[in-house]
């Protein structure tokens, strides 16, 4: 076995990436203490001006989770009581716990089950009058197929009189593109996560709202800040959700290395296609796929074990030292905290079948061809012993 002598694979190792640039972000940090500015100062203002500039769009502003950024995305389109916001249930909990937040609805949709994206054809299902929003989310690193969302905007708002708002959960899918076109531009608003796992993790929490809508980028930066302007003048009632300066300079740092890393797990989901093929697995692991017209930024690689036996198999895996993750065990339309809402696991059985079978492998940058060997190796072994 060529990958025999390597004792573990971790799912995520982020002292490799420190190796690599710890003194330019040491040098940053250093900066900032100099400065003494260490909520929204200079750094803070330079990444909003890399991010905005990055992603092709006019504004970004910095906060400090991607949940506090998606709150805040629905804070500034008013979204509020009596309005339905249609959210898939096979995401992260933030994407849907924001909407309850604003006294606001969640109305869970299923998704298509080769991208995990939101399908338009089951959220076009739950529009009526009282639809306001609709958060889609790029799942993994994907883009969704955001043609079709701003052709159910379009019609919803000539059907009912009234804007039905997009809102990009990008938290997974910084540099990813729907037909060349950037998330972050298609939606009145996209949302950043900036956790350390994230493909532009910061060393702690940091999210941020990309948008082209001058009004919603005022009112995310009034929100934020407890709707506070001048100081001491409170215009609404928002949140405290400032990204700090600490987090503004690790993230300017990395940002110089995103598309680096971007590629590194291009071929590293590559390689993994072709050592799946060879290892005869197709009828136990159905790899991810890439849909031609995205670009896809891999912030997970997420396979679907068949027959069952995905529980199984990531505990062989743990045995041999190797690293992954279930994203998710399970949709939040089945979460107790939702159990109001009145859903049966079985109305969304793309979802239940996703969180049934799904397994997160390492794609990490700094992952070697001879760890995925390894790792594919193991698994062919799992399933022939």
């Amino acid at each position: 076995m060529s990958g025999s002598t390597i004792a573990s694979v971790p799912m995520l190792d982020l002292k490799r990436q420190f190796r690599e640039i710890g003194d330019e972000m040491n040098a940053a940090l250093q900066t900032v203490n100099e400065s003494g500015m260490f909520i929204l100062g200079p750094e803070v203002k330079k990444l909003e001006e890399n991010i905005a500039r990055y992603s092709h769009a006019r504004h970004a502003v910095g906060c400090a989770s991607g949940s506090d950024a998606l709150l805040l995305a629905l804070m500034a389109a008013k979204v509020g009581a009596g309005d339905e916001v249609v959210v898939p249930s096979f995401t992260f909990f933030a994407t849907a716990s924001c909407v309850p937040r604003v006294n606001a609805t969640p109305v869970f949709a299923d998704i298509d089950p080769v991208t995990f994206c939101l399908d338009p054809q089951k959220v076009a299902e739950k529009l009526n009058e009282k639809t306001r929003a609709i958060i889609v989310v790029h799942l993994f690193g994907q883009a969704c197929d955001m043609e079709a969302f701003q052709a159910l905007a379009r019609e919803h708002e000539a059907k009912y009189g009234r804007k039905l708002y997009i809102v990009e959960d990008s938290c997974q899918a910084i540099g990813a593109e729907f037909k060349g076109v950037q998330v972050g531009n298609w939606g009145d608003a996209s949302c950043l996560s900036f956790y350390p796992t994230k493909n532009l993790g910061g060393a702690g929490d940091g999210g941020m709202v990309v948008t082209n809508d001058d009004e919603i980028a005022q009112r995310v930066t009034l929100l934020r800040g407890h709707g506070m302007a001048p100081r001491y003048y409170h215009k609404e009632i928002g949140v405290n959700s400032r990204l700090d300066s600490y987090q503004a300079a690790v993230l300017n740092v990395k940002l110089n290395y995103l598309e680096k890393w971007t590629r590194a797990r291009q071929e590293n989901a590559a390689r993994y296609e072709t050592l799946f093929a060879n290892a005869g697995l197709q009828e136990q692991i159905v790899t991810p796929q890439k849909v031609g017209d995205r670009r896809h930024v891999w912030n997970q690689y997420v396979v679907r074990v068949r027959n069952g036996k995905r529980d199984a198999l990531r505990a062989y895996l743990a045995e041999k030292k190797i690293g992954s993750d279930i994203y998710y065990p399970l949709g939040l339309h089945q979460q107790e905290c939702f159990a109001y809402l009145g859903y049966k696991p079985e109305d969304l059985p793309e979802t239940l079948s996703a969180a049934q079978e799904v397994l997160a492998l390492p794609i990490f940058p700094e992952l070697t061809a001879d760890e995925q060997t390894y790792l594919v190796e193991t698994i062919r072994e799992f399933f022939t012993k």
